[in-house]
């Protein structure tokens, strides 16, 4: 994490640049990609699967039933997604886009469209962009006609496949169902037989009351018959003769309407069989029969001479006698003939009651074959029913859940996929430009050191302390204590040791001035000199002006411990021309002169970014080298050494600032005092 942090630290500036670069271009994205309108559409299947449940008559039923319902809503929606992201669907939606040359390929346009599918409510939410409200609702609208039409198309389609195989089976068992249900209706038709059961019930209850009518008709013609004997023994006359003697024999109305009446009375009697005396058909004959009676009456009452007869009065005439006598015997005539027609219907009955077992077994086969084609034809049907059923489970009939709708704000579809790119962009980038300017000027390392046989290497912990208060934290003051102890065993000339370092930021003033108050700590007499003509970095840690201020005598700072103070020089010829015409020595020399210093320590400017370093070499020629682990740099450090060698300075040790090892605390523990 340290590293990472110095290496931040470090290219900051460039990280920086990229890093607005990025900003930049992420803004300028942003700004020319169109906003988008988004319209929402959802779909729902209602059922993706029907129960058929078809009665076959004899044949039983047929049932479909689909368990597994919420494994074929999920795959309806599947189905149904396969169909909206169709070439087939989208095609024609494109085809028919207002903007179809934006979108170069088929591929680009099915951007737009954003399918979601939710299977515990069926539910299909499409989101559609445009450009603009109209061309969002438009290819909203335009979408959701197309895939209706293509789903209905798929859909008579796959219906129609099926159909055909089937359709013929179904037009030959309907011709054959039809064929049976005509020779059954023929049948019950030609034999009259439709129930029978209840038939022949009905043929005996006909039976049983044609036979009461017939002997209640033999009854009366019985009665009728002996009133004519009665009448003929008393008048010793026989009827026929009675007619004739009043003129009825070769009258032909009397034997028209006489006729008439015998018609009507076995009109009646088959009437009677059918219908009840209230009905209208039956009272019809009724009355007419009573007319026909009337008209027979009068005939013989004018055959009679116009006598009146009066059946009450027991002294009559001999024409009311034989006007009774012809009577009589009309209706003795006309119920014996009433009791032959219900002969004749009860003969047919009885011949009808013998055929019904027959014709029932044919019936009830005909039925039967009636029962099997028509369950065979429904069958058939139900199978039909099904291809259709079959047809929806296939391609459901998909409802609009919720109609199109346009959000009222636009929105940038590509902002967070630009914002991702561009977090991307910066910190792969800062990595690599990081990356790259450590491969051209990397960090210094301890391999980079090793070619280089230091006299003396040091390592000085991190200083939390500041300089100015000449006070540093035990393991720092007891590192700066062993720097000063080796600096004092090295054969220095002249007393002078330069102290720089490779480029600033390494320390090299810290460095200096803890050095020098260690070796006041050790009883030596030091002179600090601000070498740096364009900082004076150690100037301004002294932090007083009235040191700041410059002049030709040391100032003391502390007990054995003085500073002298360079002017500033701004520019480069200045500093150049003060090296070289010996001012900067001769300083040294008249300060060395005035204190008996034991040490003069030199604080330089950086060696790789100036050029008067080198030259103070000449004067001063030991050097101490500062380095700072996660600061110095590489080429830099190895540039500034070689830069050194080539000048034939003399480099006596190497410090190592801010080490992360630092030194263990060690002090006096306290003792308990014993007094005798």
């Amino acid at each position: 994490m340290a590293k990472i942090t110095t290496l931040g630290q470090k290219h900051w500036k460039a990280i920086l640049g990229w890093n607005v670069f990025i900003i930049l271009a992420a803004i300028l994205a942003i700004s020319r990609y169109p906003s988008i309108y988004t319209t929402k559409t959802q779909l729902i299947i209602p059922g993706t699967g029907s129960n058929l449940d078809a009665n076959l008559g004899v044949l039983g039923s047929l049932k479909n039933e689909n368990p597994n319902l919420s494994s074929s809503q999920f795959n309806a929606l599947k189905l149904q997604n396969s169909f909206l992201n169709s070439d087939s669907v989208m095609g024609q939606v494109w085809e028919k886009d207002p903007e179809k040359t934006n979108f170069p390929s088929l591929r680009d346009y099915k951007r737009l469209i954003n399918i979601e599918l939710d299977e515990e409510t069926s539910i299909i939410s499409i989101f559609i962009a445009g450009s603009t409200q109209e061309i969002a609702q438009h290819r909203a609208n335009t979408l959701l006609d197309t895939y209706q039409k293509r789903l209905h198309k798929l859909r008579q389609s796959n219906k129609a496949t099926k159909q055909q195989f089937s359709q013929p089976e179904l037009d030959t068992a309907k011709k054959k169902l039809q064929k049976l249900q005509l020779e059954l209706a023929n049948f019950k038709q030609s034999s009259g037989l439709v129930d029978a059961a209840s038939q022949t019930q009905g043929i005996v209850e006909n039976i049983n009351q044609l036979t009461k009518i017939q002997t209640e008709a033999l009854a009366q013609a019985e009665y009728s018959q002996k009133q004519v004997i009665a009448l003929s023994g008393r008048l010793n006359i026989a009827p026929s003769e009675a007619i004739s003697s009043l003129s009825l024999g070769e009258n032909q109305d009397y034997q028209f309407v006489r006729n008439k009446l015998a018609e009507l009375e076995s009109s009646l009697v088959k009437k009677r069989n059918t219908y009840t005396d209230e009905h209208p058909n039956v009272q019809m004959l009724l009355k007419e029969r009573q007319q026909l009676l009337r008209k027979q009456e009068n005939y013989i009452a004018q055959a009679s001479g116009g006598n009146k007869i009066d059946l009450n009065v027991k002294a009559q005439g001999r024409g009311s006698l034989i006007q009774q006598l012809v009577l009589a015997e009309s209706e003795a005539r006309g119920h014996e003939q009433r009791a032959q027609q219900i002969q004749i219907q009860l003969n047919n009955l009885r011949q009808a009651l013998k055929s019904i077992p027959s014709q029932q077994a044919k019936l009830i086969e005909l039925k039967r074959q009636v029962e099997i084609a028509e369950g065979v034809y429904k069958g058939l049907v139900a199978q039909v029913q099904q291809t259709n059923i079959n047809a929806f489970d296939a391609y459901p009939n998909v409802q609009v859940f919720e109609p199109p709708k346009v959000g009222e704000k636009p929105h940038n579809p590509k902002l967070k996929l630009i914002i991702l790119n561009a977090l991307l962009a910066s910190v792969i980038g800062s990595i690599a430009l990081v990356l790259l300017l450590e491969r051209r000027n990397p960090l210094l390392s301890p391999k980079d050191l090793q070619r280089f046989n230091f006299p003396m290497v040091v390592s000085i912990p991190q200083i939390r302390n500041s300089p100015m208060r000449w006070q540093f934290a035990h393991d720092t003051e007891v590192e700066l204590q062993r720097l000063a102890s080796a600096i004092s065993l090295q054969p220095l000339h002249n007393r002078r040791l330069l102290i720089t370092s490779a480029i600033e930021g390494e320390g090299k003033t810290t460095v200096t001035l803890g050095l020098a108050t260690a070796l006041v700590e050790l009883g030596f007499r030091v002179l600090v000199v601000d070498g740096d003509f364009r900082q004076q970095e150690l100037s301004r840690c002294l932090n007083s002006s009235s040191l700041i201020k410059v002049n030709d005598s040391p100032m003391q700072i502390q007990k054995n411990l003085d500073f002298l103070a360079m002017p500033m020089v701004s520019y480069q010829g200045n500093l150049l021309e003060m090296l070289k015409k010996g001012k900067f020595e001769r300083a040294l020399t008249t300060a060395e002169s005035t204190g008996e210093y034991d040490y003069v320590l030199i604080d330089s400017a950086p060696v790789s970014l100036t050029s008067e370093t080198l030259l103070m070499t000449s004067i001063v020629p030991n050097t101490l080298f500062v380095v700072r682990p996660g600061t110095s740099y590489s080429n830099s450090v190895n540039y500034s050494l070689e830069q050194l060698a080539t000048h034939k300075a003399k480099v006596v040790g190497l410090v190592v600032n801010d080490s992360q090892t630092p030194t263990r605390s060690y002090q006096q523990k306290p003792q308990d005092v014993l007094f005798t």
